[in-house]
């Protein structure tokens, strides 16, 4: 969970997970157990009801903003820098939009994932929110994703995707440019795949150094002589070249002794 704009870092927003007193600017620390609330309230949450929407913008926005929970009633234009980057659709227009748009995630038939990338694209366009639209448009993304599967309820979508912050926003503009969602579609399913990825690799052993194989095969073959062959039984995702390597500089370490030659070689732990 990363929080767009938010000065408290990973060990303050730890503590208060747990519970614990922060020291930081009130809005802030708001701002974080607000996101908090409203990710333990996940599961609760339709991805597919507009009513839904509404409470987890209340609950992430509450105490920000005058009217968290309801759609904006002003006109609004979002600002790059000095310019206007993007004027949004008129406030009377809102509800309608969003009706669709959710009419767009019950009926359609574009595989979940892709539905996930163009329902943020859309709510960002539309602007439904006077203020906290890009937190629910992330957050609401991994509600999607969380009921297509739920890994994704420990895959960090939006902490990604603040860390790709430019090209975030370099997605949302050529999409607006061109006037579909296939840009930040790209870009969305490109984050999704890194997630993924990252998450995979978490629970992927890291490959043990030659020094620590040799470590653990000495604990496994005391005061026994051993070949090439049970050396490769012991770590069965190595190659012969591997093995070879490891036990020849173990050799000219004095790590091993050796006796014998080619097939009838055989090694001891000094």
């Amino acid at each position: 969970m990363a929080i767009e704009g938010n000065t408290l870092d990973l060990d303050q927003v730890t503590a208060l997970l747990e519970g614990k007193r922060v020291i930081g600017r009130k809005e802030k620390i708001q701002e974080a157990l607000n996101a908090i609330a409203t990710y333990d309230l996940m599961a609760k949450f339709d991805p597919f009801s507009q009513e839904s929407l509404l409470e987890a913008h209340q609950t992430m926005m509450d105490q920000l903003i005058p009217d968290p929970g309801k759609w904006r009633t002003r006109n609004v234009g979002i600002l790059k820098g000095s310019k206007v980057g993007h004027i949004a659709p008129k406030a009377d227009l809102v509800p309608h939009l969003m009706d669709d748009l959710f009419r767009f995630l019950r009926t359609n038939g574009y595989n979940a994932l892709i539905r996930s990338c163009v329902f943020h694209y859309e709510l960002e366009f539309i602007h439904p929110f006077q203020d906290g639209n890009g937190r629910i448009g992330r957050f609401w993304q991994t509600l999607l994703l969380y009921h297509y599967h739920p890994a994704f309820e420990f895959i960090p979508i939006e902490s990604l995707i603040h860390e790709h912050q430019q090209e975030y926003y370099a997605a949302l503009e050529a999409s607006d440019r061109s006037g579909d969602s296939t840009a930040f579609v790209h870009f969305s399913l490109g984050i999704i795949l890194q997630s993924l990825e990252d998450f995979v690799s978490s629970f992927s052993p890291k490959p043990l150094s030659a020094t620590e194989r040799l470590s653990r095969a000495k604990e496994h073959f005391v005061h026994r002589e051993f070949s090439r062959k049970l050396y490769l039984e012991l770590y069965k995702a190595i190659s012969t070249a591997t093995a070879s390597r490891d036990l020849k500089q173990a050799v000219e370490a004095g790590i091993l002794s050796r006796s014998g030659e080619k097939s009838l070689t055989l090694y001891r732990f000094r």
